[in-house]
């Protein structure tokens, strides 16, 4: 019995030494980039009432831990160009080393931001290439919290052919060009999640209360009010009628059947705020530039195991997640932007309705919030792959994006954007922004366009779509079908897997658009 009290005297006396120790936020390790320009947040925690230094540069800050065991403190902006270390003191001591300030870019989304350069296009060339250790690569692990989190389990690696190929490609292709644009040191934050949709990335007191949400919020209660007993039965009944088939199908030769997916409880990966919680939410405040994102499929095509908010409710779903983070970061509106969807399924012969258009025009109407951009990939996709490979070009254009609006160099970087029309007899002149350095109707360089236009749509008041023919007069296109005498409305690239051909002198492609305003697939009846 002594023996025994002894024992746990000194077990703990030891989880005393060992809440007593220093500990940082797990976004801070060796070969981080830090945030340049800005009062740079450091936190942890430690015992209640200790002191922590932090010294770095040649700056020290002191805090006192509350009655939480939490601190922080924040360094004068860093002007450092060069690696350097930094030192937090209490009880203990934690040096890192290999730091540098630069800019710091988070990439979220769902799997095709978690697609990896060793997946892409050219893949042995890019990582054999992937030499530059002033760009780093921050990995946020995949899990889930019912509750926001303050803590998180990062790592930072340095650019290199040893850890290029297994990071995101989008992130790498745009912190690349970005980097040797500017040669600055650039900080990519990979927290993304295969499958997921957007509201599984926002806080649950954005969602809450909110009538557009109410439905998947309620559909959610049920779900993990059931589970348990669902559980017990996909264990006991499905799972083995399954297994059974399976076992069946393959002694036979036959086609296997797919294996039923288990029910969903409270910390699924797509439960509304629940990757919010996990992977958001610990890394807030760590100092940022802005943000990168590609999603957008879970919510175009229907929830699957769950459902989301659909491709309508997708253009406030969108806006309202952008908000929240930038409302938590208290940076202001930091830059934000994302990857239009791409090209994907087969193409139609007839125009149709595409609730994959429908995302696309949400996320293009997201443009209304400010500092925020789009790179289009309708000409980059793959119709039997939801996972295209070449993931060069969409970084690109999001790094055109930000050395455009971000940091003022002088490129063009978006494509032919609808801005109004004019019809005229059997004809509609469509007028568009960013056409580059193209002449105007009226001059005749170039003035008609040599070339008919694919991807065009129009109807008449019966709101019949069909084919048009189109042909670009300076920076406008002219629109008609010998099929409709009276037209009133077009659309661009508006399916699936749109074959479109409206590029601007800077050959990016024009962003798909409707002139109409009639009721849309996704769309609530009123």
């Amino acid at each position: 019995m002594i023996r025994a009290a002894a024992v746990i005297a000194l077990l703990s006396l030891l989880a005393l030494c060992a809440n007593a120790d220093v500990t940082l936020n797990g976004m801070f390790k060796d070969n981080m980039v830090l945030q340049r320009g800005i009062e740079v947040p450091v936190w942890g925690s430690a015992e209640p009432g200790e002191q922590v230094t932090v010294s770095s540069c040649g700056q020290t800050e002191n805090a006192t831990t509350g009655e939480d065991g939490k601190w922080m403190v924040r360094l004068d902006p860093i002007e450092m160009q060069e690696p350097f270390a930094m030192t937090v003191a209490g009880n203990n001591e934690i040096a890192l080393q290999n730091v540098v300030m630069g800019d710091v870019w988070i990439c979220s989304g769902q799997s095709n931001m978690a697609f990896t350069v060793g997946s892409a296009l050219n893949a042995a060339e890019e990582i054999a290439n992937a030499d530059f250790p002033m760009i780093r690569f921050c990995t946020v692990p995949r899990v889930t919290s019912t509750e926001p989190l303050d803590q998180v389990n990062a790592t930072w690696a340095v650019c290199s052919p040893a850890t290029a190929g297994g990071f995101s490609a989008v992130g790498y292709f745009f912190g690349r060009d970005v980097h040797q644009a500017l040669d600055v040191p650039i900080g990519l934050i990979n927290t993304s999640w295969g499958g997921t949709p957007a509201d599984a990335w926002t806080s649950a007191e954005k969602l809450a209360g909110d009538p557009d949400y109410a439905p998947v919020f309620d559909w959610w209660a049920q779900a993990i009010e059931r589970y348990p007993e669902a559980m017990e039965k996909y264990t006991n009944e499905t799972l083995p009628a399954w297994q059974a088939k399976y076992n069946a199908a393959k002694a036979a030769g036959e086609a296997l059947p797919r294996r039923p997916r288990p029910p969903v409880g409270a910390d699924n990966s797509r439960r509304p705020h629940n990757l919010y919680n996990a992977m958001i939410a610990p890394l807030i405040p760590f100092g940022i530039k802005g943000a990168i994102w590609y999603q957008g499929e879970s919510n175009a095509h229907g929830g699957g195991s769950a459902p989301t908010s659909g491709a309508w409710q997708y253009r406030k779903l969108f806006a309202t997640m952008i908000e929240d983070w930038r409302e938590r970061w208290g940076e202001g509106d930091f830059p934000f932007a994302w990857v239009s969807l791409a090209n994907y399924r087969p193409v139609v012969e007839e125009p149709a309705e595409s609730q994959w258009a429908e995302l696309r025009e949400s996320q293009t109407k997201t443009l209304s919030l400010p500092n925020t951009g789009q790179a289009l990939a309708i000409d980059v996709g793959e119709a039997d792959d939801i996972h295209p490979r070449d993931k060069q070009t969409v970084g690109h254009r999001l790094a055109l994006w930000a050395l455009d609006d971000v940091y003022e160099q002088d490129v063009v970087s978006q494509g032919p954007m609808y801005e109004s029309m004019d019809v005229e007899g059997n004809r509609i002149w469509l007028h568009f922004a960013n056409a580059a350095d193209r002449p105007r109707r009226g001059v005749t360089e170039n003035a008609p366009y040599p070339s008919p236009l694919l991807g065009f749509q129009i109807a008449g008041a019966n709101r019949r779509w069909v084919w048009a023919e189109a042909m670009v007069w300076g920076d406008e296109v002219v629109v008609w079908s010998d099929e409709v005498s009276k037209p009133v409305a077009v659309r661009y690239a508006w399916a699936n897997n749109p074959v479109a051909s409206l590029y601007n002198s800077a050959r990016l492609p024009a962003v798909p658009f409707r002139t109409d305003h009639w009721p849309l697939l996704s769309q609530p009846a009123e």
